[in-house]
């Protein structure tokens, strides 16, 4: 994949949030995008990034985006071509849909559009081909622009470590997981109530797991986008861990795969991230586990800059085929990281001319 000439000007829309500020770190030495552009509330705009943001994550402020005069979340204002969205769901609607009727390509992380039937629900390793779907959208909407999203944090964990097993044709999967408090954004779940407990309920979380992952999987028919035909029951709750996502799958399918199989479907996967080397996208984005007490959050989310998904303790279940542990960085992988690896795909297509 031929990198771009001079690199990229980015904006960040919701840039002084949490997840927003995900996107700043991540984007720091990014090789192709450079983030010369933030959007935010009124109440932040005209102010330097560093007066408007107190920054909540590891290590100091990137440099680069100190001095940079935050804008009103609107086109205009010397917005660049390509903007990654980190908007609130209670505002991100109207936002993002403006930016993209003013001829922007909006790459979102926000959940507002994910499963409307023109927008993309994008994990390139899996579905890269449904940025067809894009030109629909466009023809739809009558829009200049348009917007790409990455799924829900859970949804990224468990549709990557699912992709191996459609091969076989997935016909029934039950999922239940164990969600870090980093993805309740900032300041998250009370002390109170998450210290030595578990939360069993993550309102609308299990909704978009059951349904994001349908349309991940499915497949791009020309002008719409076919949902993978199998049944996705999902439990969901909030665990005292503060990154990475573990979720423990059981999986039917049609075809009865051996044990080798499946060991050597996952080992194999690969998708166009790997396949064009896009730069934020891990070598080996699927990494099966062989300890019988891994993958766990503290000892392994940080490994392969939190891009990749760690899968261990496959085994036959009673019930339906197979059951295993898998585990993802929810704020990289599952967030900022996403939509990155999203853009970059987007560019390797040609769509960010």
């Amino acid at each position: 994949m031929t990198a771009p000439v001079n690199r990229i000007p980015v904006g960040v829309l919701g840039g002084t949030g949490m997840v927003g500020q995900h996107f700043i770190k991540f984007l720091r030495n990014h090789p192709w995008f450079d983030v010369t552009w933030v959007g935010a509330s009124d109440r932040s705009a005209g102010k330097k990034y560093c007066e408007a943001t107190h920054w909540r994550l590891e290590g100091l402020m990137p440099e680069k985006v100190r001095d940079i005069v935050v804008s009103e979340s609107k086109p205009g204002d010397g917005a660049p071509h390509l903007i990654f969205s980190a908007m609130d769901a209670s505002v991100a609607t109207e936002i993002e849909r403006a930016f993209a009727e003013a001829g922007h390509v909006v790459v979102s992380n926000s959940k507002n559009h994910r499963m409307d039937k023109d927008v993309p629900l994008l994990v390139p390793e899996i579905n890269a081909a449904h940025l067809g779907i894009l030109r629909v959208q466009q023809r739809n909407r009558g829009w200049k622009g348009q917007i790409a999203t990455n799924p829900n944090c859970s949804t990224v964990v468990l549709t990557m470590a699912l992709a191996p097993f459609k091969q076989f044709g997935i016909e029934r999967v039950i999922v239940t997981t164990m969600q870090a408090i980093s993805g309740a954004g900032y300041p998250g779940v009370a002390s109170m109530d998450i210290n030595a407990n578990v939360v069993p309920y993550i309102g609308g979380e299990e909704e978009k797991m059951e349904q994001e992952t349908q349309k991940i999987l499915g497949e791009f028919a020309g002008d719409r986008i076919e949902p993978l035909h199998a049944a996705v029951s999902a439990h969901c709750n909030r665990v005292p861990v503060l990154d990475g996502h573990t979720i423990t799958v059981s999986v039917e399918t049609a075809q009865k795969p051996s044990f080798d199989q499946v060991i050597a479907a996952i080992g194999e996967y690969r998708g166009a991230p790997q396949e064009r080397k896009l730069p934020s996208a891990p070598e080996h984005p699927l990494q099966y586990m062989e300890e019988e007490n891994r993958p766990q959050p503290r000892r392994d989310v940080e490994r392969d800059n939190g891009m990749a998904v760690y899968i261990g303790r496959l085994r036959k279940c009673p019930v339906l085929d197979y059951k295993f542990v898998a585990l993802g960085h929810n704020t990289i992988r599952g967030a900022a990281g996403a939509a990155v690896l999203n853009a970059e795909l987007m560019y390797s297509e040609g769509l960010l001319d």
